[in-house]
């Protein structure tokens, strides 16, 4: 395939990054994801042929570094890669602004939102024993959510722990809290609904750092548009 056939910085770095699924697969390292269904977790609709050819591809150009361990092959940033933090961030922010933000109206996976559910916990506003939130959005097969002190593991079935929560509603409401785009009591109001004892009830949100970004509003002028 011929590339753009420019000097610029610009088109030759996209001709590098601009492939469909390149930078999700740049921001899932960035997250700390090393491992191939690591990686893949955060972005479940890539396919394995196209993360393969994805992660190559970043080896190539000096993104990725690409090694052995005792668990099997893993992922890392170079310095080149971990570089792109800067512009993802700057992307992300953009997005924020300047997109509506609608998300009943939006194709929208429950699987990513709790892989960064699960990175961003608040570990010292947890309880001290052990507890498994259950997820049943939109009558989806349920997820859960392991939270214990240090350790955060999103899962597709109970680890074996007591369920003392459960988030029920729509998928649209809980993304709006997480995306900054309403606040708790908002999401409530739109049909998102807690269930357990009181007190793990009204501590739920303070479990959580919220999306990375979730506090840059809408663009001035674009506010009626989330």
């Amino acid at each position: 395939m011929s590339g753009y056939g420019q000097f610029c910085a610009i088109a030759r770095a996209h001709e590098v990054l601009g492939g469909r699924w390149t930078l999700l697969v740049v921001r899932e390292l960035l997250m700390g994801s090393r491992r191939f269904n690591d990686i893949r977790r955060g972005i479940p609709r890539i396919s394995r042929t196209m993360l393969s050819e994805r992660l190559r591809e970043l080896v190539e150009v000096g993104a990725v570094l690409r090694y052995a361990s005792g668990r099997g092959p893993e992922y890392d940033l170079t310095e080149a890669g971990r570089d792109l933090m800067e512009p993802l961030i700057a992307l992300g922010s953009w997005g924020q602004r300047w997109l509506p933000r609608k998300a009943q109206a939006e194709d929208i996976d429950l699987d990513p939102l709790l892989v960064d559910m699960q990175r961003r916990v608040n570990f010292a506003g947890l309880p001290k024993a052990p507890l498994v939130v259950r997820f049943e959005i939109d009558r989806q097969r349920p997820r859960f959510l392991l939270l214990k002190p240090g350790e955060a593991a999103a899962c597709a079935e109970n680890p074996g722990f007591p369920e003392g929560l459960v988030v029920r509603g729509r998928l649209a409401a809980l993304i709006g809290w997480w995306r900054g785009d309403t606040d708790f009591a908002g999401a409530q109001r739109a049909g998102l609904k807690l269930e357990g004892a009181r007190a793990l009830v009204r501590a739920f949100p303070g479990w959580f750092q919220l999306y990375l970004l979730a506090d840059i509003g809408p663009a001035r002028g674009r506010e009626g548009k989330k």
